[in-house]
């Protein structure tokens, strides 16, 4: 076994057919979305697709991909070489010029990533590789891509993540992030790699953290006595908080300690005492990593980052919609007021409209309640009125009927009376009767009048010009 991580171990492996050597890297899948154990497919399926796009000789090569049940496999070029600090702590002396071969290097690799966007985010002594170490100048490889992202322009990436040690102070403090943390990175393993102290390390995790934040890091004369004003001014521009002054990729690779120890050689000839310092720079540096390997976990990164970058994005989404509420609930309280403005007068208008229908509807009332008796006498009198009405008709009937029996009855009579009549003889000349005189008119009228009299008695006058007609009628014709 040649590795291992929370959730990864690197194998090596070789390949039947060529008989080639490759190293293995199993990352364990996380198996559900409530599990913490295992790495989440996307974030495995990221890491491959970052190492498909990249192929650079100071960058690790993937050459294929399987997968299980429960692993992807990612074969990868073999780097044997070990760390680039355990191979520099076991020189005994370590120049400037030999420090800037290797930086430029490592350099090199992050200015092929960063010209395509890419990030690594997790730049440190165990991720800078040699694919060889018995060779004059062994050549640095760049490893674990896990935390690496492609940075989009206008995509804001937030997230906590890489070694507290070798962090910026852009993911302590969740700030957008980009590039530049690389180069901040760069800065805390040249630091350690000139004089194999670090410049952020506290007794605890909370102190490296807050000693990142504040920037809180010196040159001690102790470790720094024998570097150049260069090295120094080429750390300090890269350990700067602000992103916007922080060094890029190409002004590192441009800065005149890099450019001036290209092309030089460290002397042989040296003083002993010089060289027991440089020695002395190396034992320094030798103790950093049996301190790193010892004292640390695999892969130093926070433990369980994952849920803490997701708990504070969850943190920041319910700040962001505590501000939105907030907004909302002065709105809401605007037209809260406004409608209670609103009711208010509305209320006062329906009081005074109230008011004025409630005398309309009282005077109504008085005027229902008169009409109500109004109405109830003129019942009363109808009633009256009607008993009266069928009292006289009944009255009426009787007398119509008395009237009628009596029509009946005169009607004999005058029939029997005017037999009676016409049964006299009529005589004419001189004898014993009435001179100029005659009789049966004389007896008509007598009888005319004697009905008359009867008559408007009894019924009325009404029916007697009538009768007095038929009797001169009946007279005449007799």
């Amino acid at each position: 076994m040649h590795g291992c991580g929370q959730f990864a171990i690197v194998k090596r492996c070789v390949e039947r057919s060529t008989g080639s050597s490759f190293a293995a890297k199993f990352i364990k899948k996380r198996q559900s979305m409530a599990s913490s154990r295992g790495v989440r497919r996307e974030d495995i399926e990221r890491e491959v697709s970052i190492l498909q796009q990249v192929q650079h000789q100071n960058i690790v090569t993937l050459h294929d991909v399987y997968e299980n049940r429960t692993d992807v496999v990612l074969i990868l070029e073999l780097v044997s070489g070990g760390e680039l600090f355990d191979f520099l702590a076991q020189k005994e002396s370590l120049s400037e010029e030999e420090a800037t071969q290797f930086i430029k290097q490592i350099l090199e690799g992050v200015n092929y990533l960063h010209a395509r966007k890419i990030a690594h985010f997790d730049l440190k002594p165990e991720n800078i590789m040699l694919l060889d170490k018995n060779v004059p100048l062994p050549r640095i490889k760049l490893i674990d891509f896990g935390l690496a992202h492609k940075i989009e322009a206008g995509v804001e990436f937030k997230n906590i993540f890489g070694t507290p040690e070798f962090v910026a102070p852009e993911i302590v403090n969740y700030e957008p992030l980009g590039l530049e943390a690389d180069m901040w990175s760069i800065g805390v393993i040249t630091y350690i790699l000139l004089s194999g102290a670090s410049p952020f390390l506290g007794e605890t995790k909370q102190d490296t953290l807050d000693n990142i934040t504040a920037v809180n890091y010196e040159f001690d004369e102790e470790f720094f006595c024998h570097t150049s004003d260069l090295a120094k001014e080429f750390i300090r521009q890269l350990l700067e908080k602000d992103k916007q002054k922080r060094l890029t990729i190409r002004e590192a690779l441009n800065h005149p300690w890099i450019k001036s120890n290209e092309n030089k050689e460290e002397s042989k000839s040296q003083e002993p005492k010089k060289r027991e310092r440089r020695q002395l720079k190396t034992k320094r540096l030798r103790e950093y990593t049996i301190k790193s390997h010892s004292s640390m976990p695999p892969n130093n990164t926070y433990v369980n980052f994952e849920r803490f970058a997701q708990v504070v994005e969850d943190i920041e989404h319910m700040e962001s919609a505590f501000v939105d509420l907030a907004a909302v609930h002065d709105t809401l309280q605007d037209d809260i007021d406004s409608m209670v403005s609103i009711y208010n007068d509305k209320e006062a208008w329906y009081k005074e409209e109230s008011e004025g229908v409630r005398h309309e509807l009282s005077q109504i009332r008085y005027e229902f309640r008169k009409v109500e008796a109004m109405k109830k006498s003129l019942q009363e009198d109808m009633s009256v009125f009607s008993l009266s009405l069928d009292s006289i008709s009944s009255q009426y009937q009787e007398r119509q009927k008395n009237f009628d029996a009596l029509r009946s009855e005169l009607s004999s009579e005058l029939k029997w009376v005017q037999e009676v009549v016409g049964s006299f003889p009529i005589e004419t000349g001189g004898g014993g009767g009435y001179p100029n005189c005659n009789f049966s008119n004389v007896l008509n009228n007598d009888v005319n009048e004697a009905l008359k009299e009867l008559l408007s008695r009894s019924c009325g006058g009404e029916l007697l010009s009538g009768i007095n007609l038929d009797l001169s009628e009946t007279g005449q014709q007799r």
